[in-house]
């Protein structure tokens, strides 16, 4: 149950942002009896889940992806499906009684006077004593600058508008990216009945199985994350050798670069749920990535024309945190928070960061944990413990 503060600060700490990073915090601020506001800019918690294609499910357990505070229910299954990660999270946000404001967008934070002013909606000017950024990992769809785009005559998309094969049955479909995303669309287009689907690749990924003779990856994730990176690399080819069998007769070799190098570069195994099937049974054609867009035809790497009906781009998103705090010199050059949890970057003490990695111990653990460190640190930063 949620505490009352011993004294009442001035001003709350202010959680930008619904989804589970910024739900979490709020949870663990409250039990420790400290005022937290959420600022949702959409009209509901779990925005980005709640337009996520039907197919998806977490990539974790679901032992292992409970925020603090709820356990996630058995009914849910092992791999909680993206419609019930949605129920979680409304369901969360209740039980917590957490302040939520739906509707406010903040758009610029800056330091005033040992507090935080944030600058939202309709003209708000709210000040907070604290501030924690968890406006999401993937927050802007990111479409390449493909000479041509532009002025492309055909079907073109974000995988962010995808929501499941239903429109594309019949149809001639090539997905960019192969990431978890693409790899993911390009397996539910072959099963749902797209006439034919081709999946460009630039970079060969790393590709393990979900779960092995009922060992989730997820586990080993968490186990090898402090390993040494050479380390990694070495036991990460081993499982591929063992694990998953080699697709480079089908166009996708395997890389030629170690698990633990390509995730340091910010490139996530891709999980198989899918995809290996409809590569070995030619459901899912790999060709090379793409170059550039001339009036309806897609121009390969490879030279190659093609003109499909629909070009689905699973090409990432970008943080789009610029506007928001730029000018505190607190992003680095990718554009990402140089300071992540309870750490806060030196130029700007109280203003904290959420979801801004892509672990391979797991999502939802790692928002769990650093919500619990978040709400330590600004817990004991005024004095205020539970009572």
């Amino acid at each position: 149950m949620a505490t009352t503060p011993q004294h009442s600060p001035a001003h709350p700490v202010y959680v930008i942002g619904g989804g589970p990073g910024g739900l979490a915090v709020a949870a663990a601020l409250r039990e420790r009896g400290v005022r937290a506001v959420v600022l949702e800019k959409s009209d509901a918690v779990g925005a980005s889940w709640r337009a996520h294609y039907d197919r998806l499910r977490l990539h974790t357990t679901r032992r292992l992806s409970a925020l603090p505070g709820l356990r996630m229910p058995r009914s849910f299954g092992r791999w909680v499906a993206r419609a019930d990660v949605v129920r979680y999270l409304e369901k969360y946000a209740e039980k917590h009684e957490l302040e939520v404001v739906t509707g406010v967008e903040v758009f610029r934070v800056e330091r005033s006077e040992g507090e935080w002013v944030l600058h939202a909606t309709g003209g708000r000017r709210l000040v907070g004593r604290a501030v924690v950024v968890a406006t999401g990992f993937n927050h802007t769809p990111r479409l390449p600058e493909w000479p041509g785009r532009d002025t492309y005559g055909g079907e073109l998309s974000h995988a962010r508008t995808y929501r499941n094969p239903g429109p594309y049955a019949g149809k001639d479909v090539l997905v960019v990216g192969v990431g978890n995303t693409g790899a993911e669309i390009a397996a539910d287009l072959a099963e749902g009945g797209a006439k034919r689907v081709r999946l460009a690749v630039r970079t060969a990924p790393h590709i393990v199985k979900r779960t092995t003779a009922g060992w989730p990856a997820q586990r080993t994730g968490i186990l090898v994350r402090r390993l040494p990176r050479a380390l990694v690399d070495r036991m990460g080819a081993v499982m591929a050798r063992v694990g998953t069998p080699d697709l480079s007769a089908y166009g996708l070799p395997r890389p030629d670069t170690g698990l633990a190098t390509r995730m340091r570069e910010g490139a996530v195994p891709v999980q198989d749920v899918g995809l290996i099937d409809a590569v070995r049974t030619g459901k899912v054609e790999i060709v090379a990535a793409v170059e550039a867009f001339e009036g309806g035809e897609v121009v390969l790497a490879d030279g190659t024309r093609i003109a499909p009906d629909a070009v689905i781009a699973a090409t990432g998103y970008r943080r789009a945190l610029e506007p928001l705090v730029g000018h505190l010199d607190v992003l680095d050059g990718r554009g990402r928070p140089v300071a992540h949890g309870a750490r806060c970057p030196r130029e700007a003490p109280g203003l904290y960061f959420t979801g801004f990695t892509n672990p391979i111990s797991g999502m939802f653990r790692e928002l769990a944990i650093d919500a619990e460190r978040i709400a330590r640190r600004i817990a004991r930063s005024r004095g205020e413990t539970r009572s």
